[in-house]
């Protein structure tokens, strides 16, 4: 969603001036809020790539990328140079036609910008701060095979891997919730019993979940999650499982449970989602 939306309004664009409100915005910035601005004034901008969490555009003609990560409450909003300045505005980025600013808005200041090194000879000019967090499975060039194999070394719940971003990014908490009922999968099977087509029910699963996520503009449970034009998704209203504890599951129709997991919730249905079996002994 906002991937899409900084790749319509702020890729091809050549940066005029930046202007850094507020220092915890630019906190990975060795230099801080200067060197951030030298790094962009001037440069054209590539188009936007997202893996996981981050959000990044090329610095055109340097070895840099441009790094966005949202944090709890950030927010990448395209707007007029003339409206005015939102509540908790971080950082503003203007360029040379004199269009729509990039502006960062960020309340819990958690999130934040910075520019960093990209891996060499990668043509899509990855970070080399975050290359160690894999493809999701929406990408292209997501190896479902390595996926497979790196999923059942893990040794874990088969939700903990999901959330693990060194194996597959981009699967928060709702989404995994939703992915793991529609493929009857229990979020606490060990992934060491999954097997190749088990794994491929699995990813097709996520793939379908994200996929209607993101035609819905995705999924808003806070006023603080939107898109670049500043509009909240719409995909928490066809959620099958997450948030519906005592709920009949639309499938079965057996009331929803709600457990605890890594400080969050995990939703399930006790019928479609079987535990797995503990060993005897």
């Amino acid at each position: 969603m906002v991937r899409r939306g900084l790749d319509r309004w702020v890729s091809a664009r050549t940066v005029a001036a930046v202007d850094v409100l507020h220092p915890r915005a630019v906190r990975r910035q060795v230099g801080g809020g200067e060197d951030f601005a030298a790094a962009l004034v001037g440069h054209r901008l590539g188009p936007a790539y997202r893996r996981g969490k981050y959000l990044w555009l090329p610095i055109e003609e340097t070895d840099f990328s441009l790094l966005g990560h949202l944090g709890m409450s950030g927010q990448l909003l395209v707007r007029p140079a003339d409206s005015p300045d939102e509540t908790h505005l971080r950082i503003r980025i203007s360029f040379t036609d004199g269009g729509m600013q990039l502006r960062f808005v960020d309340q819990r200041t958690f999130g934040g910008l910075s520019v960093h090194e990209a891996r060499p000879g990668d043509p899509e000019a990855t970070p080399l701060a975050i290359s160690h967090i894999a493809r999701d499975p929406l990408d292209p060039d997501f190896d479902e095979d390595v996926f497979h194999i790196a999923l059942r070394r893990r040794r874990t719940g088969l939700k903990r891997a999901l959330l693990d971003q060194s194996l597959i990014s981009g699967v928060g908490n709702i989404y995994a919730d939703e992915a793991l009922w529609r493929c009857r999968m229990h979020f606490d099977r060990p992934t060491g019993s999954m097997t190749r087509p088990r794994t491929a029910e699995l990813v097709a699963a996520v793939r379908a979940v994200m996929g209607q996520a993101l035609e819905a503009g995705g999924t808003s449970f806070d006023s603080l999650y939107v898109n670049v034009n500043g509009e909240s998704g719409y995909f928490d209203r066809s959620l099958d499982v997450y948030g519906r504890e005592d709920e009949p599951c639309r499938r079965c129709g057996t009331p929803v449970r709600r457990r605890p997991f890594m400080n969050r919730s995990s939703y399930y249905c006790p019928r479609c989602q079987r535990p797995p079996r503990l060993p005897r002994g």
